[in-house]
């Protein structure tokens, strides 16, 4: 049975893990080798989830099945003081991907926008992510389109999208 349950900081070498699964597939025809790895150490180095975890800003959740993690998310509940869960992250593992785990992860990210007074979901993905059609498929809606600047002359180049709820 699948289960969500919320990360600790004893958690961030599994969410590492992940990350450095699904990264390289996800964005390596996307993204430069140099950029991929600038945004890895940015993100998801031990220092950079450290201060995640403790700033408190987001909260992490873990995607099991029995005792093998398969994904996690990152979510913010009241994003700029309004009433709208912002999807951080969310990686699901290359090899469980297609099996209905995405779609469970963000149903359970609705519902705990709905406990925490959210209206709707807010996410960002980039453009050229094979991801964009599966938010469209489960109701996302495309509302702005973005560039931002992440240093060393890199750019995010995403689409703001949303749900309501």
């Amino acid at each position: 049975m699948i289960a969500i349950s919320e990360a600790a900081k004893n958690d961030i070498k599994t969410i590492q893990n992940i990350v450095y699964k699904t990264w390289p597939i996800t964005y390596g025809e996307i993204l430069s080798e140099e950029q991929l790895q600038y945004m890895l150490d940015l993100f998801y180095s031990e220092e950079a989830l450290t201060a995640q975890f403790d700033k408190k800003e987001q909260l992490f959740y873990l995607i099991t099945e029995e005792k093998s993690t398969l994904g996690f998310i990152g979510i913010e509940h009241n994003y700029q003081d309004e009433n709208i869960t912002k999807i951080h992250k969310i990686y699901i593992l290359p090899e469980t991907q297609g099996k209905g785990i995405g779609k469970f992860a963000i149903e359970a990210i609705e519902k705990f926008a709905l406990e925490n007074s959210s209206a709707s979901v807010i996410l960002n993905v980039n453009r050229f992510n094979k991801a964009l059609n599966f938010y469209e498929k489960i109701g996302f809606k495309i509302i702005d389109e973005v560039n931002i600047e992440i240093g060393k002359g890199y750019l995010m180049e995403d689409y703001v999208m949303i749900k309501k709820l």
